[in-house]
């Protein structure tokens, strides 16, 4: 018998950065644990805040997600059901509290609002309306984006950011199949789904429309001041700036990700061929085109209509999903390939979220911080409770986010003689873009799935965006807001 020749199996090479950075946000996580009790929190009236065993935990916990996240040690939908596990595991919450924030409405509303391109890319309305799009921008790259961040933007000021970025993702991903790089990671792709993230927030700060944020913002100023923000009163004072914002998105990713081919020759053609080949509107494509409109004038009519007030927005958006599959449009295959990964890493920002709440963490670390700032100018001391704002939103629900600082900040601001008013739209402004992480908000996620760029790329260009924002909210702060009447301060 001759011997049987042996293939060399190929030893798989060590990955010593990702187990550093596993190990990493262990280390912080443990080491805050069992660390001894921190000082209590003192907010300006005197009263003390302690911080419970269980609220240090969480600090130690949201550390170790955030650390895990921004280097992908495990697939982010993973790092999410860490957070469940590490809550049970350490008696941080209990389990049951703990995992049911996994099915919290607002990740069933990502669920539908995913649902909802997946209806739009199975019916070929998805192409349609790129080609469309593409028909009126032209060939040259920098048009492609800009039209695409003003679709999203514009979308975000009628629905959710999270169903307008869901709704203009696989149009985008048609997009950039005519790009001609297949799958490969590009500076255009890069550009294309970062600032599509970027834009849906930044249109969604425009109206109430575009985020649970804006009411529960609001209803928590009446409750501090007596006083209604007006639907159109909000779209005052927000517009200059969240379109600002979008141009800048626009200018900055020309800069630094500038797309490879600054034209896209024969695509005026090509467009027109592909469009000629899909014919007339199916059925299919009237019907959720129909179902959408439903659910969005639904949720429009909420604002006005006190009976339909009370209804949870994430079962309006589930209405549409029960549409899909009653009429046929979708079957059992498209549910099976929703992006769970994308599902579960909501539901783990909703679990860290509710935890640093529930525990105490999350106000003892906004006290913490704004009595750093109760003797600073008050243009120092309203960018400080943004910047809290906007670095508690990357990490936690930015209702959540508002909820936490919001009160605090008002109190605070009465001792430095701040109108309320510009502490609440600075909040509403850096709570609606989160330009760090995904977990920051839905459309954050949803471009993730274009596999165009890393967590660590995201957050590589979420630091220059976000000062950047800042920049822009103290320019309007100082120019934009008082010219349109805005109160800035009172007397003390």
């Amino acid at each position: 018998m001759g011997k049987t020749e042996q293939i060399p199996m190929k030893k798989e090479k060590v990955d010593l950065k990702r187990i550093f950075f596993i190990l990493l946000g262990l280390v912080i996580f443990l080491v805050i644990y069992f660390s001894p009790p921190w000082k209590d929190a003192v907010d300006p009236q005197g009263k003390t805040f302690v911080l419970s065993r269980e609220g240090k935990a969480a600090i130690g916990l949201f550390l170790m997600a955030g650390i895990w996240w921004v280097f992908e040690v495990v697939p982010i939908g993973v790092t999410a059901i860490a957070i469940g596990v590490m809550q049970a595991l350490f008696a941080i919450r209990p389990a049951k509290e703990a995992f049911r924030d996994f099915m919290d409405p607002s990740v069933m509303f990502i669920f539908g609002s995913v649902v909802i391109g997946m209806a739009f890319t199975k019916t070929g309305l998805t192409r349609r309306v790129a080609y469309k799009m593409l028909g009126i921008v032209g060939e040259k790259t920098s048009m492609i984006l800009l039209g695409s961040f003003v679709l999203v933007a514009g979308l975000a000021h009628f629905m959710a950011h999270t169903a307008a970025a869901a709704t203009v993702f696989p149009i985008l991903m048609a997009i950039y199949a005519l790009y001609g790089e297949g799958s490969k990671k590009t500076n255009f792709g890069k550009a294309l789904f970062i600032g599509m993230a970027y834009a849906a927030g930044a249109g969604s700060i425009v109206t109430f429309l575009g985020a649970a944020r804006g009411p529960a913002a609001a209803g928590m100023f009446k409750e501090f001041t007596g006083r209604d923000v007006g639907f159109f009163e909000l779209t005052q004072f927000m517009f200059f700036v969240g379109w600002i914002m979008v141009f800048l998105i626009w200018g900055y990713l020309m800069i630094f990700l500038k797309p490879e081919k600054g034209v896209i020759h024969g695509l005026k053609e090509k467009v027109q061929r592909l469009s000629k080949e899909i014919g007339p509107m199916t059925k299919n494509e009237k019907l959720v085109i129909f179902f959408v409109l439903l659910v969005v004038i639904t949720m429009s009519l909420q604002a006005f209509i006190p009976a339909i007030k009370a209804v949870d927005r994430a079962a309006i958006m589930l209405m549409s999903t029960l549409l899909f599959f009653i009429f046929k449009i979708l079957t059992v295959k498209e549910l099976e390939e929703i992006p769970w990964n994308i599902i579960l890493l909501f539901s783990g920002a909703m679990s860290i979220g509710f935890c640093l709440w529930k525990t105490g963490a999350a106000q003892w670390m906004a006290i913490n911080w704004l009595a750093m700032f109760k003797d600073a100018s008050w243009i120092v001391f309203v960018l400080s409770v943004a910047t809290f704002v906007l670095i508690m939103t990357n990490f936690i629900m930015n209702v959540a986010a508002i909820a936490i600082s919001l009160p605090v900040s008002l109190v605070v601001a009465q001792y430095l003689g701040v109108a309320p008013d510009i502490i609440f739209y600075a909040s509403l402004v850096t709570s609606g873009m989160p330009f760090l992480l995904l977990i920051g908000a839905a459309p954050n996620a949803i471009a993730y799935e274009s596999h165009q760029f890393t967590t660590g790329e995201f957050f590589k260009h979420g630091i220059p965006m976000s000062i950047l924002l800042i920049v822009v909210l103290a320019i309007a702060m100082v120019t934009i807001w008082p010219l349109l009447g805005m109160p800035i301060l009172i007397a003390k």
